[in-house]
């Protein structure tokens, strides 16, 4: 049967009708709160929203904060940007999981103190709002406790007492009054955000580190010798003297026979051919075996200690994929995809083939096994003393399974990083690193204009992508030579170390390839090495006199003395007058650390021009000089407004890396530069 016309349905259970304030348009917030925003540790949130009501009455907002592992929430009052929006901030002081959501609410003691401040001062008859306003005090006081609720119930016996309006309107207008009612909202009909999102707290070496690879079968001073684990911790002092602090190791495992690729990746190895370190596994073992030729467990050890007392780590490769001859071949056939004749298939990137690397299928019947199994391998080499993982291609593995084994290992060391070698589709790129990934490997390499630079740097810095994705730039690796490297010569080595160690907080060189600016491509309109060093042990001379050593010893040190290179939020770009010289700085919050970096992009010529400062991003005043002192070279210049002129010559030196001083300028310096 119908309801007739005139029933009146009830309203519905499940909803609090009188819940009137609206949350909206969070930041940050990642995929409706799916995944985690990132932090390093002493890095402050900061939160907004659009917070609102129906009416006209007064809002009130909180921000409210907690580690995972501690029930109890911090709160802090939210202020009104304007325009419904509102703004909030809190520190993590602590590696692990945070999380935070907001709350707001009508205020209805704010509501009256604004509305009776309009009527005090039109100079009506406040007689009954002081009643009003006493029963708000009053209900205020029963939430209170101890001398805190004594001072509200005196306070809302004296705004209904028998005082003249005027006298009473003067306690309720009071400063005391309001900062105390404020302690002890209404929130009783207050909404919460439903999402408690999430921040995952990195320590420090997330944002900011300077990485150097280098390949441990190369490191003996002996050319005659295959290199060892000891030869790396004698390497390690080499490494230190130029200020690097993760030296990265390609896969120090056992390598396969079988389809082992010779020298310049031929298909016909000699017998003295090593193979590459990423067909993982023989005889001797797999992913938790050493190459014998090597060392051992406790040559290892000592690289590890070795690289801690230099205040440097050892990052291991995690290249999830074997040779044909690693035991999980035999143990577990049904981890690796096979062909309609039974044999198991190889890896390949058409038209390339790697027949002496099988890829693991991660949609494997057996995956639980799987999983389990490589989740072993990590723990295995954390617990010896590995705190970082550079992942070998992580976007040919399943996404679920990195999100797991990343979440697995850091529940149990929060201290673990991810670096994804990742060299893909932007989006692949991003949803690796809202899946854990502490850092990732990012398409500066091929980016070279000013337009290019600029468009994708923006997009890192001043976007949400900001907020999961931490930029790790190589201008080179064992795998990329680019074109602009190998025609740019000695210069364009120069110039690329640069942008990298000042774009990005963090970067990293493949070496000593890169100080010796090798540039030799395999064959014509190829970004492989001519006798790369993945299927051959090379010989480096480190004490070559052009050797680019000193610039990033320098380079590595200006990172350390400035804290605005610390970090890419602070990065801002600057126009030029020249499409060959580019212009940015970056800065600390309060402008007290300002470094200006101007670059020649072109490796060849000398190019001048005039930069375009905006100085107000710099904390600049139009009408007072400045000094900016090029720490690179150590000379100084005097500047003023936002005009001013470079010559960068990259037969001498292709850039300029400006620290900006802000203090006023005395007779004695004008002397100086006049």
């Amino acid at each position: 049967m119908l309801p007739s016309s005139t029933s009146k349905p009830d309203p519905p259970r499940s909803v609090e009708g009188r819940r009137r304030v609206v949350i909206e348009g969070v930041s940050p917030e990642i995929d409706g709160g799916r995944f985690p925003i990132k932090r390093v540790v002493g890095e402050s949130v900061v939160v907004e929203a659009d917070i609102f009501a129906d009416g006209h009455d007064v809002v009130a907002a909180l921000l409210r904060w907690r580690r995972a592992d501690d029930p109890r929430w911090t709160e802090a009052p939210m202020d009104l940007l304007g325009n419904d929006r509102w703004h909030g901030a809190f520190s993590v002081d602590a590696v692990g999981r945070y999380l935070y959501t907001l709350e707001g609410w009508v205020d209805r003691f704010l509501s009256w103190r604004r509305d009776f401040i309009k009527r005090v001062d039109a100079d009506q008859d406040v007689s009954d709002e002081l009643v009003v306003g006493a029963e708000l005090v009053g209900a205020a006081a029963a939430r209170a406790a101890g001398t805190d609720r004594k001072r509200l119930r005196d306070w809302a016996a004296a705004l209904a007492g028998a005082q003249r309006p005027g006298a009473r309107a003067a306690i309720a207008l009071g400063d005391d009054l309001l900062e105390l009612v404020c302690r002890y909202p209404d929130r009783a009909l207050a909404t919460r955000y439903p999402i408690e999102l999430g921040v995952w707290v990195d320590r420090e070496r997330a944002r900011f580190s300077a990485w150097y690879e280098f390949f441990p079968r190369s490191a003996s001073a002996d050319p005659a010798r295959h290199g060892t684990l000891a030869d790396c911790a004698a390497r390690l002092s080499y490494v230190a003297g130029m200020g690097f602090d993760v030296v990265y190791l390609p896969p120090i495992h056992p390598i396969g026979t079988s389809f082992r690729k010779g020298s310049n990746n031929t298909l016909v190895p000699g017998e003295e051919d090593l193979g590459s370190p990423w067909a993982i596994g023989g005889p001797e073992g797999g992913h938790d075996a050493i190459h014998p030729a090597l060392g051992g467990f406790d040559d290892f050890a000592r690289l590890v200690a070795r690289a801690a007392d230099l205040g440097m780590e050892i990052a291991l490769d995690l290249a999830f994929q074997c040779s044909p001859d690693h035991p999980y071949v035999k143990a577990h056939p049904s981890w690796f995809r096979h062909r309609p004749d039974g044999t198991i298939r190889y890896a390949e990137n058409p038209p390339k083939k790697y027949q002496d690397i099988y890829p693991i299928d991660f949609e494997s019947e057996d995956w639980p096994s799987l999983w389990g199994e490589l989740e072993r391998v990590a723990l295995f080499w954390v617990e010896r003393g590995v705190r970082i993982f550079r992942v070998d291609n992580p976007h040919t593995k399943s996404f679920p399974f990195w999100e797991w084994l990343i979440a697995e290992v850091q529940s149990r060391h929060p201290d673990v990083l991810f670096l994804a070698e990742a060299f893909t589709r932007p989006k692949v790129m991003y949803r690796l690193a809202k899946l854990g990934f502490s850092q990732s490997y990012t398409y500066f390499a091929w980016r070279n204009t000013v337009e290019e630079l600029t468009e994708y740097f923006t997009e890192l810095t001043r976007t949400p992508v900001r907020e999961f994705f931490r930029p790790n730039l190589w201008p080179n690796t064992p795998d990329i030579l680019t074109e602009y490297l190998q025609f740019g010569g000695r210069p364009a080595f120069m110039i690329r170390a640069v942008l990298a160690g000042t774009l990005g907080a963090s970067y990293g060189i493949y070496g000593p390839a890169f100080e010796l600016s090798e540039n030799q491509p395999r064959e014509a309109g190829s970004e492989e090495y001519l006798d790369s060093e993945k299927y051959q042990i090379r010989r480096w001379d480190l004490d070559d006199p052009w050797s680019l050593r000193p610039l990033l010893t320098r380079l590595n040190s200006i990172r350390r003395e400035n804290p605005a290179l610390q970090r890419d939020r602070g990065l801002r770009f600057h126009g030029t007058d020249n499409p060959s010289l580019i212009c940015f700085s970056k800065a600390t919050d309060d402008k007290e650390n300002v470094v200006l970096v101007t670059v020649n992009l072109d490796p060849s010529r000398r190019q001048t021009g005039w930069v375009e400062l905006d100085l107000e991003e710099l904390g600049l005043a139009v009408d007072q000089p400045f000094q900016v002192h090029d720490e690179l070279s150590d000379a100084r210049y005097l500047w003023q407004g936002r005009r001013n002129y470079v010559e960068l010559d990259p037969a001498a030196f292709p850039a300029h890396i400006f620290r900006i001083r802000r203090r006023v300028l005395t007779e004695r310096d004008f002397d100086y530069y006049l």
